[in-house]
């Protein structure tokens, strides 16, 4: 038996298993082959090519101008270098929210053109005809309610959503609502801990957290943030697992040197 074959994927069905047995769920972005490898490899249970690369990748000031063309390309990359943890691969901003025949074909190209084995969007209630569609058609949809950053325009900031009792309430009955129709999964981002807590015990299927604290089912963190590659973004939710910043600078910066004062490549390094 090959070791290739002995990688055991995780599946919708594995993630839903982990809520019942009260066992965390980690998750983290990847966006390319060589990250995705080094992620999975880590267990890693899902791996999100988020449109957190319009940020990290493409420069972007928001999540909105990345296209669903990229999207795809990223996608291929990390399924080829994840072989156990979960894809689910982000709808880009405009590729669902028009109408849900649209939704349908952004996620039937990331599904065919990627294999990828999931989707993922934002927003509740009025998404849920293209969510639905989507469903129908077997393709597994994780949600996302709270901070919706494709939605950042309208809410105009990045602080923390439904402290207020009226929006606590609708983002519960969003996540009821996701539940009920068939996601496997939602993302809670920058919500307080005790709606976390009350999202995560009112729905059936797990929930993965970003800045809402230690009671949802699962965490998830851009991959860049946590290895300290970038450094501007400091929220408080942040825990940094690296200074990679630091360290590819120096290295870099090492190698310039090398080569202006002709030590690389050296004898040895030469054919």
């Amino acid at each position: 038996m090959s070791a290739h074959s002995e990688v055991k994927r995780v599946t919708t069905h594995t993630l839903q298993e982990m809520k019942l047995r009260k066992e965390k769920i980690s998750c983290l972005t990847a966006y390319d082959f060589s990250l995705a490898q080094i992620v999975d490899a880590a267990g890693v249970d899902l791996i999100l090519v988020g449109d957190s690369a319009s940020n990290v990748i493409a420069g972007h000031e928001t999540t909105l101008p990345i296209t669903l063309d990229q999207m795809i390309f990223m996608a291929q990359a990390v399924v080829k270098g994840a072989r156990r943890a979960l894809v689910v691969v982000d709808l880009p901003f405009g590729s669902y929210q028009g109408n849900s025949e649209e939704a349908l074909r952004s996620a039937i190209r990331i599904m065919k053109e990627s294999g990828a084995h999931a989707v993922k969007m934002e927003g509740g209630l009025e998404i849920k005809e293209s969510i639905t569609r989507i469903l129908s058609a077997g393709v597994p949809v994780m949600g996302h309610l709270g901070l919706t950053p494709q939605s950042i325009y309208k809410f105009g900031t990045y602080t923390v959503r439904a402290k207020e009792e009226a929006e606590a309430q609708k983002l519960i009955e969003d996540a009821q609502m996701l539940d009920a129709v068939g996601c496997f999964a939602m993302v809670l981002e920058k919500i307080p801990s005790v709606l976390t807590k009350q999202v995560s015990e009112a729905v059936g299927v797990p929930t993965v957290g970003i800045g809402a604290g230690p009671h949802a089912d699962g965490q998830i963190l851009v991959l860049h943030d946590l290895l300290g590659i970038t450094k501007e973004f400091k929220p408080r939710f942040l825990r940094r697992y690296a200074d990679l910043h630091q360290t590819m600078h120096e290295a870099i910066s090492h190698y310039v040197s090398d080569v202006k004062a002709r030590e690389f490549p050296n004898q040895a390094e030469s054919y």
